[in-house]
Order: C-alpha cells, then sequence, then structure tokens
C-alpha cells in the first residue's frame, strides 16, 4: 500500500478506473502534474473504498461506469468524501456529478491541457482549505515561568491581575487564585519578562495588567474592587498605553 505523502502543499490523490489503459493514460498525467501525488491506483471501487478506510486522500480521479458499484453509488456511500473530479465517457451524468458537487467533469478521451485545468482548480481549492485550516488551529498562550514554592511556575500572561513589588520579592496575582504567587525577583526584573503593550508600570510598586482595570482616574485605578495607586511619573506613559486599548 502506498502511504500518504508528507508534503502537505501537494494534492495526494488516487484513481478509479475499470479500463486499464484509460486508469493507465490517468496515473500518467497525474504525474505530469507537480502539486499532484499520486498514492493509489484501483480498478474498481471497492477495493478503493477498503483504501480510503486506512488512508486520507484529497483527491480522487473518479470514472462512473464500473461494474458492481459505479462512481456515483461510490461517492455517495462516502461519509466525508475528499474532492473528486468525475472522468467518463458519458455526458449525461454532468448534472448528478454538479449536485454531488464534484471539482469537475472530465470527458474522455480527455486532452491533457483540460485535465491540468481541472487539477488547478482543485490545487485552488485545497489551498483555501488550508488556509482555513491554519486560522481554526487554536493559537499558543504565551506564558513565562518564575521560581516560586521551591519550583518553576508556568505563568500565562492573559491570567496574570496585577504585581506588587516587595523589596527583592514581588506578588504576582493572577485570576482563578485568592493567593498570589510569591518569587525572589525585583519589579524591574519582571517587568522586562511582559509584553509591553499587555502590562504597564502605574507606580513603583505596581504592575497592571492593562486589559484587567475596570476605571481609573489620575491618581488610582481600580482592578475589579481593588484600588491600586498610580505615581505621577507613571501617569502619563500609563494613559498614553491604556487609551489605545
Amino acid at each position: 500500500m502506498m502511504q500518504r505523502p508528507k508534503n502537505r502543499a501537494k494534492i495526494s490523490c488516487i484513481a478509479i478506473d475499470d479500463e486499464p489503459f484509460a486508469l493507465e493514460i490517468i496515473a500518467d498525467d497525474i504525474r505530469k502534474i507537480p502539486f499532484l501525488e499520486l498514492i493509489g491506483v484501483f480498478s474498481n471501487a471497492l477495493d478503493a473504498t477498503i483504501f480510503l478506510n486506512e488512508t486520507e486522500v484529497d483527491l480522487i480521479f473518479l470514472d462512473i461506469q464500473m461494474p458492481t458499484l459505479t462512481g456515483i453509488q461510490f461517492l455517495r456511500n462516502l461519509a466525508v468524501p475528499p474532492m473528486v473530479i468525475f472522468t467518463t465517457a458519458y455526458e449525461q451524468y454532468a448534472l448528478e456529478g454538479y449536485d454531488l458537487s464534484v471539482i469537475d467533469y472530465l470527458l474522455k478521451p480527455v486532452p491533457f491541457e483540460r485535465f491540468l485545468r481541472a487539477a488547478n482548480k482543485a490545487f485552488e481549492l485545497h489551498l483555501l482549505k488550508m488556509k482555513d485550516a491554519l486560522k481554526e488551529l487554536p493559537k499558543e498562550r504565551p506564558f513565562f515561568f518564575v521560581h516560586a514554592e521551591y519550583k518553576q511556575i508556568k505563568i500565562f500572561f492573559d491570567e496574570v491581575i496585577y504585581i506588587e513589588g516587595l523589596k527583592d520579592y514581588v506578588k504576582i496575582f493572577v485570576t482563578g487564585s485568592h493567593k498570589p504567587i510569591l518569587t525572589r525577583l525585583n519589579l524591574k526584573t519582571i517587568e522586562s519578562k511582559l509584553p509591553a503593550q499587555q502590562f504597564c508600570r502605574v507606580h513603583q510598586s505596581y504592575i497592571v495588567a492593562l486589559d484587567k482595570i475596570s476605571a481609573f482616574q489620575k491618581t488610582k485605578l481600580l482592578v475589579d474592587k481593588l484600588e491600586i495607586p498610580i505615581g505621577k511619573r507613571f501617569l502619563e506613559v500609563f494613559q498614553e498605553k491604556y487609551q489605545q486599548k
């Protein structure tokens, strides 16, 4: 059994046709196109069905008139069909192919130029699917580590509410915990770990997550119901950052 290619910029495809000569021509045309990767050829739809149960395929070049199981019957039986290009000697199935949302409908004998146009359609759709799949991937939540309680603790930036400096220690207050994380660092060092667009030093002793602020005045701000002082020398930078959010 041929394995699925690792290069996802290419389209993995199979060809199904009960006529050996027609199958050979389709396979040869596929091999001429750099972005197609032929991973299987089948003379009947039943063998192809077994293959698809074990292997993911992007595109099928599918004959319609075949014994035992026609191409249309085969396609209707697929729970999640890949892209399909019909290759047939019969025009009368074109409307049915449209109803089945096939990529293209090629009439035999198929000139290579026409075959290439159909392959290009599939490639454009494949690239769109890949782009959409990337958009749906969960974004990695950025984080940092601090040493506390004799271990390295992972803290996600979006969970930090505010940080309070205590000489050589800082208290890191995070969502979902009433107890702050106490670590031996000064406020300047912890500030260097934080993304500047998300956090702001508002006082000699405080750094605040900008998206956790509910209100502010010139001398103080509110994080939920907690008041945090704003130092005079930090006010201008804070206002500029906060108003850009």
